[in-house]
């Protein structure tokens, strides 16, 4: 083969892939950094006068109304990620360390906990806990008065719940590589088991907790659904922003802006004080000599198996209470006893819009994302340039942004005087696929690093194209991957409430927008029935995920 001949091939994949690149980075411009970008400068404008002004941060630092919104914002994020801590660290040691019936059992659980929308699990905590929850009113009914779920204890509870499966995961993963010699040295010098544990094991694993933690905190305080359900008055700054947005309306949203700013500040802050904490020490051991797995008895064993079940039990109570909460007949709002499909009955009548609605735009930023999965994780593994590193990063960001963030930046910039895109399929479209395509490119992005470049090099020799290559070749390798992490995208996207609440109008309604003002309304059966949809699109899509991934639990985390 002559020089002439490889030198036109490479310029031809130089070319192919240089234009992806140019592609890529165009798409992100437009769709995160120009609308982030475009909030950034609106917070620094005056609502009514156009000039330039840091008022806006000002009165969010100075009026008690947003002082005190920010506080409660950090009081629920650091209590819920607390909790969720405390909760998921010692579950992941337990089914780390012994033996365990019903482990599996256990893991999917705490998963199916994880991939349920936060709202569906604030509504059914009003069920059970309001003020009139089938608990609230059993203790009634003997003269004992129980505290309500409204309140900061009760989205403390609710994220705590939520959120532990992140930390869960991630220690019981890093928990099962922990090099078994550091333990045993410790336990011959004197150490007692709690010793071992806060001295030894809990450090090695601290990367591991932090980074669980960390996801914890930032979806705490970029949640809306919860507060705004169980809140009564407890406003944080993802509610604020909405109400902001929403007396804003036909004008600049600066205010809204402002705090939504002010929350994404919050994120970047945290992840930053966690690498500064990471990076003082080294948390790495060797992956010889792992930990063997422990057969407790007596009451220790009963102890355990109570704890870890009791966890996962309690944290699906939500998920059961809604599903059965579906089936009760129902008449309007009014629950008329016995069981019956007429909350079904509404759906397929008033609310099938909704519904259709949310499988057309899921799947169509789904598509989407597949598409952009397999392109941008071939430039980030095959591709070492700084641009695909600069992609790398920015794939981060979606993870960092609040949904109420986003939904406000493309307000302001897909909202102008030449054009105007809310409220219509195409900006519901590529918010979902912007904020959930990062699920795509990471799942893709890990199987794409297990296969070796030399087969698609083969193919290139041999005369095809670059494209050709990566069709035949690249692709069917990495389908699993992509199929994963589509189906992660499309947990989440079907799921999205923050984001969607903003752009929606009544032709582009969805599920979740059509749940939360079910709950809003007491329409409690419609709620359940839409919410039982949701769950069950939800579990189907974890059941697919289980029988294709290597390692399933990694893959939602």
């Amino acid at each position: 083969m002559t020089s002439s001949t490889l030198s036109a091939r490479f310029s031809r994949e130089l070319n192919f892939w240089n234009l992806v690149t140019i592609a890529v980075v165009i798409v992100l411009g437009i769709l995160l950094i120009l609308p982030i970008a475009s909030v950034f400068f609106v917070s620094f404008f005056d609502a009514k006068t156009g000039e330039l002004t840091l008022n806006n941060y000002v009165e969010i630092f100075t009026r008690n109304y947003y002082l005190k919104g920010l506080k409660n914002t950090l009081f629920v994020g650091l209590m819920g990620t607390l909790g969720a801590c405390l909760i998921g660290v010692p579950l992941a040691f337990f089914l780390a360390r012994f033996r365990i019936r019903g482990k599996v059992f256990i893991s999917t659980l705490a998963i199916l906990v994880l991939v349920a929308p936060p709202f569906i699990g604030a509504y059914a905590w009003i069920m059970m806990l309001g003020s009139n929850g089938f608990i609230t009113n059993f203790f009634g009914y003997f003269g004992i008065s129980t505290p309500t779920i409204y309140g900061a204890h009760g989205v403390i509870l609710v994220f705590t719940l939520k959120f532990f499966p992140f930390v869960f995961l991630m220690t019981q993963t890093s928990l099962n590589a922990v090099n078994k010699s550091f333990e045993d040295a410790a336990e011959n010098l004197g150490c007692n088991v709690f010793q071992r544990f806060f001295k030894v094991t809990l450090p090695l694993v601290f990367p591991a907790v932090s980074t669980g933690a960390i996801i914890c905190f930032v979806l705490s305080i970029a949640d809306f659904g919860t507060p705004a359900i169980l809140g009564r008055g407890f406003r944080t700054l993802s509610t604020i922003a909405y109400s902001a947005y929403t007396s804003e309306l036909g004008g600049t949203p600066t205010m809204a802006v402002t705090v939504s700013l002010v929350m994404m500040a919050i994120s970047i802050a945290a992840l930053f004080i966690q690498r500064r904490i990471l990076a003082k020490r080294r948390y790495a051991s060797s992956l010889t000599n792992r930990p063997v797995v422990v057969q407790l008895t007596g009451l220790r064993n009963v102890l355990v198996h109570v704890y870890c079940f009791a966890v996962v039990l309690i944290a699906m109570a939500p998920t059961m209470v809604v599903i059965y909460t579906s089936f009760l007949q129902t008449n309007g709002p009014v629950f008329t006893g016995g069981f019956g499909l007429s909350s079904y009955a509404r759906v397929m009548g008033d609310s099938l819009p909704a519904v259709l609605n949310s499988f057309k735009f899921a799947l169509s930023a789904v598509v989407l994302i597949a598409i952009a999965s397999g392109l941008i994780s071939y430039l980030i593994v095959r591709r070492e340039t700084a641009v695909s590193g600069a992609i790398d990063v920015l794939m981060m960001v979606p993870y960092l942004v609040p949904g109420v963030v986003m939904a406000i930046g493309f307000v302001t910039t897909f909202r102008t005087g030449w054009f105007d895109l809310t409220g219509t399929m195409a900006i519901i479209v590529m918010i979902l696929f912007i904020r959930r395509l990062p699920y795509g490119v990471r799942s893709t992005t890990t199987t794409l690093r297990q296969i070796k470049p030399s087969m698609e090099e083969a193919a290139i020799n041999l005369g095809a194209s670059p494209l050709k290559a990566f069709v035949t070749v690249t692709l069917p390798l990495i389908l699993p991957g992509l199929i994963v992490g589509s189906l992660m995208s499309f947990i989440t996207a079907i799921n999205e409430l923050s984001s969607t609440l903003i752009l929606y109008n009544s032709g582009t309604i969805t599920m979740p927008v059509k749940t939360y003002i079910a709950v809003l309304d007491g329409e409690f059966g419609l709620a359940a029935a839409l919410s039982t949809i949701l769950l069950v699109c939800t579990g189907l899509c974890v059941y697919i995920v289980f029988r294709l991934a290597d390692d399933r639990e990694a893959s939602f985390v």
